[in-house]
């Protein structure tokens, strides 16, 4: 009899629901998007009651065509956005607010408020970050400083504090609970511990009482209600940290990229925490049950895909994200057009909020093409800054690179990502790696999988793009790229 796990990506700008069966293949899928809510500069925010309403469309959706019932699940995982914050009511179940988004750049002035005492990195030997608009904690403190009342409550345990995967779970089954993944992305877990820091929680004033449990990424969680009624859930990770796992990268040194909404580029360094010298993050890879917890380097791109949206939403350049490829075809090269998408600022390696989107190289002969390439391109250059930073840090350069997201699908890109690296990128058989991870995660905690070993090999590429661009002019463009990147800079207004 076929075993059946469900997974939930709850992304960006989307929520999957997919159904895998014991190999790791696909059944049936279904997808929606949710509103981009930006209300003024710097700031974007999600509707939580709408994901939510889209997570239960999409979760019936693929059981009726899978004509598979929730209780034919043998267990559901869940992968999310991650830094993304909410506080709900305890008592009613409704936000508090608009979800702040990850990529939300409004605590810019609490990150200096902060750094005045110990710097930017007062906090990276506990939790792997530093003090930045990324990440959740700052998110919670702008929230308990901006709605009256908030914090009071919290401290009298009214309201809950939870990433996306703790609302979800907290819908689908009443627990308050999220994984050491997502817990490892607030800058309130110490990465040694696995525990809320109360030293950290002081610092911030945090209540304790207002954060989830902080649990395994694979292991029983509890029973379902709602459209999955019945089903185990049984697993849980950051998006990130799932493709990690659906990539198979369970080995140290093993690394994969993620084009989504942003680019995010993970390496596997296994049993122990290892301490960015050049502007990478340390994170949680992912924690198995009652296995050791695996650690890996992380760069993030804030824009990537959200590029590509914009084109198509802000400009009207294109009328669907899949048209960038053959419009990016239709000139030779970027005509020396460069594209820095430093809309929130830039992420690792910089780490420079004070940076501003611009296109650089413009001339008469500048084409709607040009433009379209250089989008995609800029995918390419921030994660080749990243892939950098992470040979610096191990030692030696990533040999390869597992790729997936939406935009791993354009051959165009992924071509001149393996041209700027000079080394090999593979793109697997399915690039649904992120749902993938959550349901391996899930399956493993109820013996549907019987460990990496097996999850490594069921993974396989479906395409190796080799490079093949001299090496003069891979140094020229990446030289044009760096002096785009320093127009960006400092052009945020004070």
């Amino acid at each position: 009899m076929t075993s059946y796990v469900g997974a939930i990506d709850q992304g960006t700008t989307s929520t999957r629901f997919i159904i895998f069966d014991e190999t790791g293949e696909p059944v049936a899928a279904h997808q929606r998007e949710h509103a981009q809510i930006l209300p003024q500069a710097g700031y974007v925010e999600h509707d939580a009651r709408e994901i939510w309403r889209n997570t239960c469309e999409v979760v019936e959706a693929v059981l009726a065509k899978a004509r598979l019932s929730a209780r034919d699940l043998a267990a559901v995982g869940v992968a999310n956005q991650r830094e993304t914050t909410l506080l709900w009511d305890k008592a009613t179940g409704a936000p508090l607010h608009n979800a702040i988004v990850w990529m939300d750049a409004r605590t810019d002035a609490l990150v200096q408020r902060f750094a005045q005492e110990g710097g930017l990195d007062r906090l990276r030997a506990k939790t792997g970050l530093p003090l930045s608009t990324y990440f959740s904690a700052l998110k919670l403190v702008w929230l308990f400083e901006n709605i009256p009342g908030a914090r009071e409550r919290a401290r009298r345990g009214e309201v809950l504090f939870g990433t996306i995967d703790s609302w979800l779970i907290w819908n689908l089954t009443g627990l308050h609970v999220t994984d050491a993944t997502n817990a490892s992305r607030t800058q309130l877990m110490n990465l040694t511990t696995l525990d809320w820091d109360d030293e950290i929680l002081r610092l911030y004033d945090i209540p304790r009482g207002c954060l989830p449990a902080i649990r395994a990424s694979s292991e029983f969680y509890g029973l379902c209600r709602g459209p999955l009624e019945g089903a185990p859930l049984a697993g849980a990770l950051g998006d990130q940290h799932a493709a990690l796992l659906g990539q198979a990268c369970v080995n140290p040194g093993d690394a994969k990229n993620t084009y989504g909404t942003g680019c995010f580029l993970l390496m596997n360094t296994g049993e122990t925490p290892h301490f960015s010298k050049n502007g990478l993050l340390t994170t949680l890879a992912y924690k198995l049950g009652d296995a050791k917890p695996a650690y890996a380097l992380e760069g993030s791109v804030a824009v990537a895909g959200a590029l590509i949206q914009w084109l198509r939403d802000n400009l009207g350049l294109i009328e669907s994200s899949s048209e960038v490829e053959a419009l990016a075809r239709s000139v030779e090269d970027n005509g020396d057009v460069y594209f820095v998408p430093a809309f929130s600022g830039l992420f690792a390696p910089r780490w420079r909020p004070d940076a501003r989107g611009i296109i650089a190289g413009l001339t008469r002969f500048s084409a709607k093409g040009h433009i379209a390439r250089a989008a995609l391109e800029a995918a390419a250059f921030q994660s080749r800054e990243v892939l950098a930073a992470m040979a610096q840090d191990a030692g030696g350069p990533v040999s390869t690179l597992r790729v997936d997201g939406g935009m791993a699908a354009n051959d165009l890109l992924m071509q001149f990502q393996a041209d700027l690296l000079d080394a090999p990128v593979l793109r697997p058989h399915s690039l649904e790696t992120t749902a993938l991870g959550a349901a391996y995660a899930a399956g493993l905690a109820v013996g549907v999988f019987g460990g990496e070993a097996e999850i490594a090999a069921n993974w396989r590429y479906a395409h190796r793009f080799d490079p093949y661009m001299p090496n003069d002019r891979r140094k020229s463009l990446i030289s044009a790229w760096e002096k785009a990147v320093e127009r960006s800079l400092g052009w945020k207004p004070s």
